[in-house]
């Protein structure tokens, strides 16, 4: 079948790959048409590409509608076993539409419609990745700004070549914060930097956002390869329990000691039970890498 991105416009195709494995067998879904959101899920990565180079990749409504579909066909296929975010040419994602902010402007479009753009298309394709279940990750590379900033934050971890900046620069535009950050960024840098993020507009290089913990790490050369050898860990990894440790790490921040321990211990019961423990153990005991299959 050919699942297609609704109001996008972007058809994914399923094809036969090079190098059939466990993770793909033998299956590569590729986009035919790559306006704006593509969607590529090979070997066991989901890659949900930011398509409007023309724009730096800023978000639009109808762009915001695609990333959500596309997550929703990542969750559907039972080989992926990681997600992640990037954006094409050089740019991540420059943030919210200018274009379209001027639009509205000069078309009195009304402020109900402008909030439900913003709160119902654009901060849902950025909930909608923070909320995935498997691991996910973004590649950033060139500027992450704004609603791009957050989109960049959002998954559980952040990789960065030399020349990405960030920026929560939502002041420039004399906007007040949205798509999340008055969540996501104190949780990653503390409420005072923050603050000072936010109300200087400050663009941040590679280098001090890394300092901050808001890229994980920074390639400065190689980027898209070492970003792979990065993920490959992680994409050939015991999907399940990969997946239960990153829900119980987000469950532990509103949690006592005590009960996060309960909740461990209730966790690893269906843990134990897969086949990626199975081979684990056996793999130790026979002294040689583990082989999981992501069940």
């Amino acid at each position: 079948r050919k699942p297609t991105l609704k109001g996008s416009g972007t058809v994914l195709e399923r094809t036969h790959s090079e190098q059939p494995n466990q993770f793909n067998h033998g299956f590569t879904y590729e986009a035919v048409m790559s306006e704006p959101v593509r969607l590529d899920i090979e070997d066991g990565v989901a890659t949900i590409t930011l398509n409007r180079p023309e724009n730096r990749n800023a978000l639009t409504a109808e762009m915001s509608g695609a990333i959500v579909d596309a997550v929703d066909e990542a969750e559907a296929a039972d080989d992926v076993r990681c997600l992640v975010v990037t954006g094409a040419e050089g740019s991540f994602c420059a943030g919210g539409d200018v274009d379209a902010m001027t639009e509205r402007l000069e078309e009195s479009v009304p402020l109900h419609e402008a909030v439900e753009r913003i709160q119902l298309r654009t901060s849902k394709a950025i909930e909608r990745i923070a909320a995935f279940h498997l691991p996910t990750i973004a590649k950033v590379d060139g500027v992450a700004y704004g609603a791009g900033a957050n989109l960049a934050i959002a998954p559980d971890i952040t990789l960065a070549s030399g020349d990405a900046h960030i920026s929560f620069g939502f002041r420039q535009v004399g906007l007040a914060v949205d798509t999340g950050t008055s969540y996501l960024l104190p949780r990653q840098v503390g409420t005072s930097k923050a603050k000072e993020l936010v109300l200087t507009g400050e663009l941040l290089d590679a280098e001090a956002a890394e300092e901050l913990g808001l890229f994980n790490r920074v390639f400065e050369a190689d980027f898209d390869q070492q970003a792979a050898e990065f993920l490959e860990p992680i994409a050939t990894g015991p999907t399940v329990a990969l997946r239960t440790s990153k829900r119980l790490i987000e469950q532990g921040f509103d949690t006592s000691l005590s009960d996060a321990i309960a909740n461990e211990a209730a966790a690893q019961a269906s843990v134990l039970d897969s086949r990626d423990h199975e081979e684990g153990a056996t793999a130790f005991l026979e002294g040689r890498e583990p082989e999981f299959e992501g069940r």
